[in-house]
This record gives C-alpha cells, sequence and structure tokens, in this order.
C-alpha cells in the first residue's frame, strides 16, 4: 500500500520541476491546501443533504403553495390487473403487435391502450410541487454560492488579470475565504453526484452524472496542486447561468409563463456567453498558454487541461439544445422547454399507431391531442420538463 501511494503521490507528476510535497506543508506563517482537507467535504455534503431537505419540507413548500403550485401529481390510470402485470413485468413501452394482442384481449381501442399506458408512466413522475421545491433549493444555493464567489473574487488580482493566477505558484498561500468557496462548492457537488439517484430522473441523467464527475474531479484536482485561483473563476463563472435556469423553472412551475419566457431566453444568452465566449476565451486561454508560458510543463497540467476540454465539449453540446429551444421561442412565440434536461429519456407522447376498428375508450388522457401537457412547455407534440 505504502509503495502505491508513493507511486499515486509522485511529485514529478502533481508539481512542477524542483518542487516538491515537503515544500507545501503548511506552516505558522502560511497555510497550502493539504489534499486531507477534502475529506471535510463528505460531512459536509450529508449536512447539505440534509439542510436540503429540511429547506425543501418547511421553506419551499410553503412558498410553492402560496403561490399556487400544483400540488397533485399525474393522473393515475385506471386499475386494470392484465395491464399492470405487463407493466411491470414485461414492458412499460409496449410494441405494435403487443397492443393489437391487448386490444383483442380487453376488447379496448389500441388508442386507449397507448393512453392507459402513458398514464402509467406519468405516476412515476413527481408532482409540480416537488420539483419546484428541488428548483427552489438548487436557485437558493446558486445564488448564495455565487454572491460569495463574486463578493470575494472582486477583491482579488486574479479576476482582473488571469497572469496573476500563476504569480509565485506554487507557493501561493491559502486564503480562508478561498478554502471555505472550495470545501462548499465540493460539498455540494458530492451531494449532488449521490441525490442525483434519488431526484427527479431526467433525460440526460448520464451526461450530467458525467458533469458532476468531471466536476468532482476538477475541484479535487485544482485544490490538491494549488490551482485553486483558476478554480474560482471556473466555479463562479458557472454557478452564473444556474441561477437563472432555476428561476426560469420555478416561474414555469407557478405557471408564470411569460417571465418563464423571459428568464429562459435569459439564461440561454448567459449561458452561451459565459460557456462558449468567456469560458474558453478567459479560462482556457490562460490554462492552455498563459500556464505554459510561466511554469512550463509537467503532467498533471495536461490532466487538468483535458479536464477543462471536457467541460467545454458538455457545453457545446447543451448550448445545442439550448439555441434550439431558443430557435423555437422564436419561431412560435413562446418558449418550449429547456432541452437540456427531460424528465425521463422516453417521450410519453402518443405513439402513431392505427386505431383498432371498434373505438372503446374508457380512459381520459392527461392532456389535450396528442401530448401530454406539462406546465406549459410543449414542443413538437411532446412535454417534458427541462433540467
Amino acid at each position: 500500500m505504502a509503495g502505491i501511494l508513493a507511486w499515486f503521490w509522485n511529485e514529478r507528476f502533481w508539481l512542477p520541476h524542483n518542487v516538491t510535497w515537503a515544500d507545501l506543508q503548511s506552516t505558522e506563517e502560511a497555510a497550502f491546501p493539504q489534499a486531507e482537507d477534502l475529506y471535510l467535504a463528505f460531512p459536509l455534503a450529508f449536512c447539505i443533504f440534509m439542510i436540503r431537505l429540511l429547506f425543501e419540507r418547511f421553506i419551499a413548500k410553503p412558498c410553492a403553495l402560496g403561490l399556487k403550485v400544483q400540488a397533485n401529481g399525474p393522473q393515475k390510470a385506471q386499475p386494470n390487473a392484465i395491464l399492470e402485470k405487463v407493466f411491470t413485468a414485461i414492458t412499460k413501452h409496449p410494441d405494435e403487435k403487443r397492443l393489437e394482442g391487448l386490444s383483442k384481449q380487453l376488447d379496448w381501442d389500441v388508442r386507449s391502450i397507448q393512453r392507459w399506458f402513458r398514464q402509467r408512466r406519468n405516476q412515476e413522475k413527481p408532482s409540480t410541487l416537488t420539483k419546484f421545491c428541488e428548483s427552489m433549493w438548487r436557485f437558493t444555493f446558486y445564488l448564495y454560492i455565487f454572491t460569495y464567489g463574486v463578493r470575494f473574487l472582486k477583491k482579488t488580482p486574479w479576476l482582473w488579470n488571469t497572469r496573476q493566477c500563476w504569480n509565485g505558484y506554487p507557493y501561493q498561500p491559502l486564503m480562508p475565504d478561498l478554502h471555505y468557496y472550495y470545501i462548499v462548492e465540493l460539498s455540494f457537488y458530492w451531494s449532488l453526484m449521490f441525490s442525483q439517484f434519488i431526484d427527479i430522473k431526467r433525460k440526460d441523467f448520464g451526461i450530467m452524472f458525467t458533469h458532476h464527475i468531471v466536476t468532482v474531479t476538477l475541484i479535487t484536482f485544482s485544490y490538491v496542486t494549488n490551482l485553486t485561483r483558476v478554480g474560482t473563476l471556473t466555479l463562479c463563472l458557472h454557478d452564473a447561468a444556474d441561477v437563472v435556469l432555476e428561476a426560469a423553472k420555478m416561474a414555469n412551475y407557478c405557471k408564470c409563463q411569460k417571465l418563464s419566457d423571459l428568464l429562459f431566453l435569459t439564461f440561454a444568452i448567459v449561458f452561451i456567453v459565459s460557456r462558449l465566449g468567456i469560458y474558453p476565451l478567459w479560462i482556457l486561454n490562460t490554462t492552455l498558454f498563459e500556464l505554459y508560458e510561466a511554469l512550463g510543463n509537467f503532467p498533471a497540467l495536461w490532466v487538468f487541461n483535458v479536464l477543462l476540454v471536457i467541460l467545454q465539449v458538455l457545453h457545446w453540446f447543451w448550448s445545442y439544445l439550448i439555441i434550439k429551444a431558443a430557435y423555437k421561442a422564436i419561431s412560435k412565440g413562446k418558449v418550449a422547454k429547456d432541452d437540456r434536461s427531460d424528465i425521463e429519456s422516453s417521450s410519453d407522447e402518443e405513439e402513431t399507431v392505427p386505431r383498432s376498428k371498434t373505438p372503446h375508450s374508457t380512459i381520459t388522457t392527461n392532456g389535450t391531442g396528442g401530448a401530454n401537457g406539462t406546465n406549459g412547455y410543449l414542443t413538437g407534440g411532446t412535454c417534458s420538463e427541462e433540467h
């Protein structure tokens, strides 16, 4: 084990030439980031999760009810033992052949069976009240941490001149405010890493999981290597768009459609400007070029920059979806949705299967026409919730 740890913490990988871990040990004169500091993130992540549960129950829920947010979940499907058995034991999305067989067995219209399966799938979705509470929690945290980051960074020289990120590196003392900022952000993303398995499941679950892994790895990596100055710039830049997104979703759940549309378009602008403009021209420019000019090269920098580039690839993916949604908003006169993250990986739109000969409909649709409407966001006959 000692040999593995010695190999893992090889100074020639993690640190610039002629710098050792002993050089970066904290003293009475100056404190430096220590790997063991990161253990604080785990109990703090648990505390953040517990604070979230209390916040959602005692603050967000009363606010939602006061704003007349719908407390009921989707309409429940009519009880049917045969269809329930197929749904739980065989498939939640029956194909045309199985639909025809069930139609003959039950003497039901194929369309009615499709509606039953759609309603049964929707039963497992959270209520608008639950989604509002989750968004209000995220909005509150992002607003707090973004405000904290701005107040901290405006007093630092590296906000105005990114070359200051590398001045004196790696012998840059760890300021208490910076340490707090880093640990709280890391703890929050650890809490998201675990809670996403019980949170509202969305279409881009895999992409978001990748994002959380990259983010946690970047925060950890930059802290251990004392690349914290550029790390604070990256954190603050990313929190800006998330504040507006969660505000747009809350407005949507409250059925304030005009406000929601305005906030969504604001979010789209902030996201694209910050993630496709400022991030590559400001963050990637200083880590790829200014850092190399100031310090030369060592292996950890390659890993750090690869992680930052992966983050940029995720930005491109989400920007493509956001631009599509913004285009629909302009062309149709209303915001369709934020395509970054739908509730489920499968659409609940009705399949285009012909009706059986005997029209028999004993189940009402949860929506109108061929779309299941949720919170006013409709796109191409399919309604789904944004992240």
